[in-house]
């Protein structure tokens, strides 16, 4: 007996001291807070409109580190290979985690098994618009017009959410003329609509708010579940027929698989609180990105996770498109 204590002892120990670690994180050690995407995007935006308060609330800080490349995958596979500690986190995001599985040749983790998914925190739909002046002035108008003639629709490049979208709707709407133009981003898609070089976008709303509401561009629908409040005459796709393009680029925290449970409740309760503060709630109205309701943490969010990465993986292989 003695001599199974004396051997089990070094191996107790070790567990010990595990757990006088996991009880005593963060203490004062800074929390990387990886982003997939550069800096003024919405990954960037709700990392950062979090850190503060999230840094506040564990006694530590935390710091968004861009890490951007390869639609998003260079920063998700930073977070997958790091050690599971609490002090990596990933602004995870619905691209690398969701539409880039279906059109990628390879990738370099598991959206779902490589992560401990923690919180959803903020959503934004695509949404379809035209300039102000355009001619069509509703979404049946534009793919009528798509079933007789050229009508290009501009993404932020092959294999996007917003191409995806375009080509998921275009099939069902039978548009055989709506024609996918790729940018290297959604700004020059946008310099290029407002030149009239292309008759539509596809894009997330956060970065056409602004225009939208000076009647520069005219939204024609909304990829969400439900109407995006502030423009309530928008159908959804989902309305005009073409549900299986309904989603969201969701923002959320997630962290490398094996995340201890103790720091995972901890990240996770944080998050409610913060959630809940007038100015939490009045940035994200203003980047038309709302929270889920109810909130998806833990467990919630995993099956959200892979249910969404499921869903588009088989929608970009029934389009047959992959990211070059």
């Amino acid at each position: 007996m003695q001599r199974r204590l004396f051997l089990a002892a070094p191996a107790l120990l070790a567990a010990a001291a595990a757990q006088a670690q996991t009880a005593a994180w963060p203490n004062r050690q800074s929390i990387r807070f990886v982003a997939g995407f550069p800096a003024g995007g919405l990954a960037d935006a709700i990392g950062r409109l979090y850190a503060a308060p999230l840094g506040e609330a564990l006694g530590t800080s935390v710091v968004v580190e861009n890490r951007t490349g390869a639609s998003g995958t260079l920063g998700a596979d930073v977070v997958a290979k790091a050690a599971p500690d609490g002090f990596t986190l990933a602004v995870s995001h619905a691209i690398p985690f969701g539409f880039a599985p279906g059109v990628l040749p390879s990738m370099p983790y598991d959206p779902v098994a490589d992560f401990t998914h923690l919180a959803l925190l903020a959503e934004a739909p695509t949404v379809t618009v035209v300039l102000g002046r355009s001619p069509f002035t509703s979404m049946a108008q534009l793919l009528e017009a798509a079933r007789t003639r050229p009508v290009r629709y501009g993404s932020s490049g092959v294999g996007s959410a917003e191409h995806i979208t375009g080509a998921v709707v275009a099939r069902a709407a039978r548009a055989t003329q709506l024609d996918h133009i790729p940018y290297r981003g959604t700004a020059p898609a946008l310099q290029d609509l407002m030149a009239g070089q292309i008759d539509c976008l596809n894009a997330p709303i956060t970065t056409l708010v602004g225009q939208l509401r000076d009647g520069s561009l005219r939204m024609l629908a909304t990829s969400s579940e439900a109407r995006v409040p502030g423009f309530p005459d928008v159908p959804t796709l989902a309305e005009l027929g073409y549900g299986q393009a309904t989603h969201t680029q969701w923002i959320g925290i997630s962290a490398p698989r094996g995340l201890p449970t103790a720091i995972a409740e901890r990240i996770i309760a944080a998050v409610p609180p913060i959630a809940a503060t007038p100015a939490i709630q009045a940035r994200l109205a203003e980047f038309a990105s709302t929270p889920r309701s109810p909130a998806l943490y833990g467990a919630d969010f995993t099956r959200f996770v892979a249910g969404f990465r499921d869903h588009w993986v088989a929608m970009a292989r029934a389009e047959g498109i992959v990211a070059a």
